[in-house]
Parts: structure tokens; C-alpha cells; sequence
């Protein structure tokens, strides 16, 4: 198992600090040393991670371990995994964390904030007065569990996915 790294803020990332890997998610897929691991599940076609910079606890990304950049890519077979494995996720984090609320969705493209190539899908648990965004807005992130504790805590329901 890869040992966890210093990680820059969510801030230097955004700027560019990143690990220098062609894909991110295929580098995690392929246990790179450069790469934090975030890994949850790991199937024959897909695999289940979680965020690193989570908007709140629990904010998990599903996609392909074939690197895909469309969904235009994805074959009908996978599209179905991929919803199946998108309900399984909620229903996890849904009995683990008890939001009251999800918001599941790909960002596409450069302008929809997206900062990764590789097709992925997010899920992102909400909550009644959550502070959310406020790191977008205010500069200031407030972590409410160490993303580590929440993958060391999730990989464990995960195994019988």
C-alpha cells in the first residue's frame, strides 16, 4: 500500500501544483507513489475514489478504469455499471453519513471547472447548514473529516460492493 504524501491545498491545485502524471485517476489506478491513495473499490471496469478535495465528507468520484475523456465513449454495458454503481455509492454514504441531499453529476470540458480529462463521476453528499462553498467564495476551507479517515473508513463498506 502507498504510503499517504503531503498534498497541496486545494488552492495550489487548482493553480497547477499537481503531480506530474499524465492522468491523475489512471496514475492511482496504476498505485503510483506520485498519487495519493484515495482508492475505495476497485472493479474489472470501474473503480469508486474518493475526493481529495472533498466539498464535504464522503464526496466520492465513480469512473472507468479504461481512460475515457467522453461519455460518448462509454459503452452501453458500462453506462449501466455505471448507474448501478452510482446507487450503491449513495446508498453507502446515504446509511454511513446521513445526508439530506446529493448532488451527482460530471463537470465536462474546461469550462465546467473540470481539472481532470479522465471521465468521472461525482457524488457529493449535502447537508442542512452546511458551509459548502465557502472556500470558493471566501478563501477559507473548513474540514470537517480528514479525507484519509474517510477513505480508511469507507473502504470497508465498500468491499462488497
Amino acid at each position: 500500500m502507498r504510503k499517504n504524501i503531503l498534498v497541496p491545498s486545494k488552492g495550489e491545485y487548482v493553480k497547477g501544483k499537481r503531480p506530474q502524471v499524465d492522468c491523475i485517476l489512471c496514475a492511482l489506478l496504476a498505485h503510483d507513489e506520485k498519487i495519493t491513495d484515495t482508492l475505495l473499490w476497485e472493479g474489472d471496469d470501474f473503480a469508486i475514489a474518493l475526493n481529495l478535495y472533498p466539498y464535504n465528507p464522503g464526496h466520492i468520484m465513480i469512473f472507468p478504469k479504461r481512460h475515457v475523456e467522453d461519455l460518448s465513449e462509454l459503452t452501453e454495458e458500462e453506462g449501466l455499471r455505471l448507474f448501478y454503481l452510482t446507487n450503491k455509492t449513495r446508498e453507502i454514504l446515504q446509511k454511513e453519513y446521513g445526508p439530506c441531499g446529493f448532488n451527482i453529476g460530471f463537470n465536462i470540458g474546461p469550462c465546467s471547472g473540470a481539472s481532470i480529462s479522465h471521465i468521472h463521476l461525482h457524488i457529493v453528499p449535502r447537508y442542512k447548514n452546511e458551509l459548502s462553498f465557502m472556500d470558493v467564495l471566501g478563501g477559507a476551507k473548513v474540514i470537517v473529516e480528514d479525507p484519509i479517515i474517510t477513505r480508511d473508513k469507507l473502504r470497508i463498506l465498500f468491499k462488497d460492493i
